[in-house]
């Protein structure tokens, strides 16, 4: 669906704003893994060694699609760019995700198969392109139909997230966190968002990006997704406690919602002050 509704026009646009594409794609791919780092490494002698490796695994996803966009939108910000950054990353995580995996992950014996990549192509790349290819015959309709695309985007998360917390309750996932490890948890959570969210308010001023841009800045450059993100750990952790891995990530997802939303409020709320003065 996101192939399909992904106007090619709008992609264009969005990768002709190279530098602010640049900026994106740095904050998620290179300053996240290494603030996901530094916290796994710290907390590693106090949780659960598959906890700390879902941190990491954390940082290097791309960022969420749908939330990044409507966040921008409900803010004032350049909607095109983010479709074109959010769609971007999503699409060449298919194959730095795993690759940041791998390099992270080298210093404790593990490794990223080959043919988890190729898993993860046909699992998320391979349904884009063929959205792409139906565009001109299914597009119109589902843009028209924004109700039923909602329906299956979110309706499709609850199933990844309930999947996942039902295995987490069958492996016995909150026998094994005590309250000490949660808290912690959520903290480095709150510490990593609110890292990120700075870092990328500080570079939008560095950059003097417009309000329009600095906002794309804010809402890609900040979250993680969980759409893409459950099914990459159930093909590059086959045969490991899942459930533990996902856990920093699906506390994560609920924690940036609730965040970005209200920084997206107050954003519209600021420009529409400043338009009325």
């Amino acid at each position: 669906m996101y192939g399909a509704k992904l106007d090619t026009a709008s992609v264009v646009a969005g990768l002709t704003n190279w530098r602010l594409q640049l900026l994106v794609f740095g904050t998620t791919y290179l300053v996240f893994p290494l603030v996901g780092l530094g916290l796994s490494w710290s907390l590693a002698p106090w949780i659960d060694p598959s906890i700390a490796l879902g941190i990491l695994f954390l940082a290097v996803l791309p960022s969420t699609v749908q939330s990044s966009i409507a966040f921008t939108s409900m803010a004032q910000g350049n909607v095109p760019a983010a479709v074109c950054a959010a769609s971007l990353s999503n699409l060449v995580g298919v194959v730095v995700t795993p690759a940041l995996a791998a390099l992270l992950l080298s210093t404790s014996g593990m490794g990223i198969r080959l043919d988890a990549v190729f898993g993860i192509a046909v699992q998320i790349l391979l349904p884009f392109v063929v959205g792409q290819l139906l565009r001109r015959w299914i597009g119109a309709w589902i843009v028209r139909h924004k109700k039923v695309t909602l329906f299956v985007d979110r309706g499709s998360i609850l199933l990844i997230v309930y999947s996942a917390f039902s295995a987490g309750m069958v492996a016995g996932i909150w026998q094994q966190v005590s309250g000490t490890t949660l808290i912690l948890l959520v903290a480095a959570d709150i510490v990593l968002l609110a890292v990120i969210i700075g870092a990328s308010i500080l570079t939008s001023r560095a950059a003097r990006l417009t309000h329009a841009d600095s906002m794309v800045m804010l809402f890609c450059g900040s979250t993680k997704s969980l759409a893409s993100g459950l099914p990459i750990a159930n093909i590059l952790f086959v045969g490991q406690s899942i459930s533990l891995i996902v856990l920093p990530l699906m506390l994560f997802h609920q924690l940036q919602l609730f965040v970005c939303a209200v920084l997206a409020q107050r954003q519209a709320h600021r420009l529409t002050t400043m338009q009325v003065a």
